[in-house]
């Protein structure tokens, strides 16, 4: 990928994209050469809708950075549903961090942020709300893009051997289905199931249990959103849930409908390009 290519993400963690298409645009942008060791991408969100509406997506198995409220808040990762209440037109600038890339700026371990919104100058010792105003007052996205990678430059994160190692790991699940178990991942580290344990909570901010689990249910969506026939049953075992049932479970809980009726209501949606 160049830099010239936009980074992909997690399109998939987006529900009802068929709905959100109409609604907002997302645009994802690389971060400056100096912060590309920690974060995986700058996202930029433009919204018009008429009334409401209420955007579900996906928790995933990284940190984030918003500009909301007039702060930049960081959400620590989540394993409750997430969703957020469109009104009228706006925008908000966020930061999708890099596994593990956080802890090098907050500089202990980042599972204490686990479930948690905290606005980042409580974190890390500078004030957020003048660069968070800031952001929120413009409409160029390359302004609100250079005033949070100054705030973040700023910090001076402490480079971590550690986060390269972890965020391999992270690249590794996320695209190979066939990993199902911690096990598997302890031996591709080389180290025991605790003491991946241990670097997971340390730097990703949650167990690798609950990461492996989230991108095989981030495989299923794929799939529902992809428009083509879903036996559920194959795609059961293919990502490692002992049977379709537990897929269902798995997946009702997380999204709020079984897959086979969530994909009938987004089977027809095309991806734009």
């Amino acid at each position: 990928m160049t830099e010239s290519t936009p980074p992909h993400g997690m399109p998939e963690a987006v529900l009802h994209p068929d709905e959100a298409a109409e609604r907002f645009t997302v645009a994802r942008r690389h971060p400056r050469e100096s912060l590309a060791p920690f974060v995986e991408y700058i996202w930029i969100v433009h919204w018009a809708v008429d009334g409401a509406h209420e955007q579900q997506v996906l928790p995933q198995p990284r940190i984030h950075m918003a500009a909301e409220d007039g702060r930049l808040l960081v959400h620590g990762v989540s394993r409750d549903p997430f969703s957020r209440k469109l009104l009228g037109t706006g925008h908000v600038i966020g930061v999708a961090f890099r596994a593990g890339g956080f802890r090098p700026f907050l500089r202990s371990s980042v599972g204490a942020l686990e479930g948690t919104v905290l606005p980042a100058g409580d974190l890390l010792g500078r004030d957020d709300g003048p660069v968070a105003a800031a952001a929120l007052e413009t409409v160029d996205d390359d302004v609100m893009t250079a005033l949070v990678e100054d705030y973040l430059e700023a910090v001076r994160p402490e480079p971590d051997p550690s986060t390269e190692k972890v965020a391999a790991l992270l690249e590794r699940i996320e695209h190979d289905p066939g990993i199902h178990r911690v096990d598997e991942v302890a031996a591709l580290a080389g180290m025991s199931v605790r003491s991946l344990q241990r670097m997971f909570t340390e730097y990703v901010g949650i167990g690798p249990k609950w990461v492996i689990q989230r991108h095989r249910l981030l495989d299923a969506a794929e799939q529902a959103h992809s428009g083509h026939p879903v036996v559920w049953a194959e795609l059961a075992d293919r990502l490692g849930y002992s049977d379709q049932a537990h897929l269902i479970r798995a997946f009702t809980a997380a999204v709020g409908t079984p897959p086979a009726t969530y994909a009938r209501q987004t089977g027809s949606w095309r991806p734009r390009g």
